[in-house]
Protein backbone atom coordinates (compact mmCIF):
# COMPACT_ATOMS: atom_id res chain seq x y z
CA UNK A 1 0.00 0.00 0.00
CA UNK A 2 2.30 2.95 1.45
CA UNK A 3 5.92 3.30 -0.37
CA UNK A 4 8.07 1.71 2.27
CA UNK A 5 11.28 3.61 2.27
CA UNK A 6 13.33 5.92 4.93
CA UNK A 7 12.31 9.03 5.85
CA UNK A 8 13.81 11.96 4.79
CA UNK A 9 14.87 14.81 7.19
CA UNK A 10 12.81 17.54 8.67
CA UNK A 11 9.30 15.87 7.32
CA UNK A 12 6.35 14.91 8.56
CA UNK A 13 5.01 11.70 10.27
CA UNK A 14 0.94 11.60 10.22
CA UNK A 15 -0.75 9.68 13.10
CA UNK A 16 -3.60 7.30 12.47
CA UNK A 17 -6.48 9.87 14.23
CA UNK A 18 -5.28 13.04 12.19
CA UNK A 19 -5.60 10.83 8.97
CA UNK A 20 -9.05 9.75 9.71
CA UNK A 21 -10.23 13.00 11.14
CA UNK A 22 -9.10 14.63 7.81
CA UNK A 23 -10.18 12.62 5.30
CA UNK A 24 -13.56 12.83 7.38
CA UNK A 25 -13.51 16.80 7.00
CA UNK A 26 -13.54 16.32 11.12
CA UNK A 27 -11.06 18.83 11.50
CA UNK A 28 -10.88 22.44 12.18
CA UNK A 29 -9.59 25.03 9.07
CA UNK A 30 -6.34 26.13 10.38
CA UNK A 31 -5.45 21.87 11.30
CA UNK A 32 -7.31 20.88 7.39
CA UNK A 33 -4.94 22.99 5.96
CA UNK A 34 -1.93 22.28 7.71
CA UNK A 35 -2.24 19.08 6.62
CA UNK A 36 -3.43 19.65 3.28
CA UNK A 37 0.07 21.55 2.87
CA UNK A 38 1.69 18.66 4.40
CA UNK A 39 0.27 15.79 2.13
CA UNK A 40 0.88 18.02 -1.16
CA UNK A 41 4.90 17.15 -0.47
CA UNK A 42 6.04 13.88 0.41
CA UNK A 43 4.65 12.67 3.58
CA UNK A 44 5.47 9.94 6.12
CA UNK A 45 3.13 7.26 8.32
CA UNK A 46 3.92 4.55 10.40
CA UNK A 47 3.29 0.64 9.38
CA UNK A 48 1.16 1.11 12.19
CA UNK A 49 -1.24 3.75 10.88
CA UNK A 50 -0.89 1.87 7.41
CA UNK A 51 -2.65 -1.33 9.52
CA UNK A 52 -5.19 0.68 11.54
CA UNK A 53 -6.46 3.13 8.25
CA UNK A 54 -6.66 0.24 5.98
CA UNK A 55 -7.92 -2.32 8.53
CA UNK A 56 -10.78 -0.15 9.46
CA UNK A 57 -14.64 -1.06 7.85
CA UNK A 58 -15.09 2.27 6.56
CA UNK A 59 -11.58 1.93 4.86
CA UNK A 60 -12.56 2.81 0.98
CA UNK A 61 -11.15 3.17 -2.29
CA UNK A 62 -10.49 7.12 -1.22
CA UNK A 63 -8.48 6.22 1.47
CA UNK A 64 -6.48 3.44 -0.03
CA UNK A 65 -5.75 6.26 -2.65
CA UNK A 66 -4.52 8.79 0.33
CA UNK A 67 -2.63 5.63 2.00
CA UNK A 68 -1.12 5.04 -1.33
CA UNK A 69 0.28 8.36 -1.30
CA UNK A 70 2.04 8.26 1.58
CA UNK A 71 5.74 6.51 2.26
CA UNK A 72 5.15 3.93 4.94
CA UNK A 73 8.00 3.61 7.76
CA UNK A 74 8.07 0.02 8.51
CA UNK A 75 9.60 -1.49 11.79
CA UNK A 76 13.30 -1.38 12.43
CA UNK A 77 15.29 -2.59 14.79
CA UNK A 78 15.91 1.15 15.79
CA UNK A 79 11.97 1.65 15.97
CA UNK A 80 11.68 -1.78 18.33
CA UNK A 81 14.20 -0.57 20.95
CA UNK A 82 12.40 2.95 21.22
CA UNK A 83 9.10 1.64 21.39
CA UNK A 84 9.98 -1.00 24.41
CA UNK A 85 12.12 2.11 25.99
CA UNK A 86 8.83 3.95 25.39
CA UNK A 87 6.65 1.34 26.46
CA UNK A 88 9.09 0.80 29.94
CA UNK A 89 8.61 4.70 30.58
CA UNK A 90 5.50 5.51 29.78
CA UNK A 91 1.40 4.28 29.96
CA UNK A 92 0.90 4.39 26.62
CA UNK A 93 -0.83 2.13 24.33
CA UNK A 94 1.46 -0.39 21.98
CA UNK A 95 0.24 1.61 18.97
CA UNK A 96 1.01 4.80 19.77
CA UNK A 97 4.59 4.01 21.67
CA UNK A 98 5.85 2.67 17.89
CA UNK A 99 4.00 5.54 16.06
CA UNK A 100 5.73 7.86 18.69
CA UNK A 101 9.53 5.75 18.59
CA UNK A 102 8.86 5.84 14.93
CA UNK A 103 8.86 9.65 14.59
CA UNK A 104 11.77 9.84 17.12
CA UNK A 105 13.99 7.65 15.11
CA UNK A 106 13.33 8.98 11.76
CA UNK A 107 13.49 12.98 13.39
CA UNK A 108 10.73 13.72 11.56
CA UNK A 109 7.72 15.99 13.19
CA UNK A 110 4.44 14.28 14.40
CA UNK A 111 1.00 15.42 13.31
CA UNK A 112 -1.76 14.10 15.77
CA UNK A 113 -4.63 15.50 16.74
CA UNK A 114 -4.26 12.76 19.80
CA UNK A 115 -2.14 15.25 22.42
CA UNK A 116 -4.10 13.92 25.56
CA UNK A 117 -2.89 10.16 24.87
CA UNK A 118 0.49 10.28 22.98
CA UNK A 119 3.00 12.09 24.90
CA UNK A 120 5.45 14.71 22.97
CA UNK A 121 7.87 12.70 21.24
CA UNK A 122 10.74 14.69 21.60
CA UNK A 123 10.06 15.12 25.50
CA UNK A 124 10.90 10.99 25.36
Amino acid sequence: MGKARLAPRKAYLIDTNAIIDYLGNELLEPASEQISEIINTEFNISVITEIEVLGHPSANENIIDFISMSYSIQLSEKIIQKTIDIRKSYKIKLPDAIIAATAISNELILVTRNVSELLNPHEI
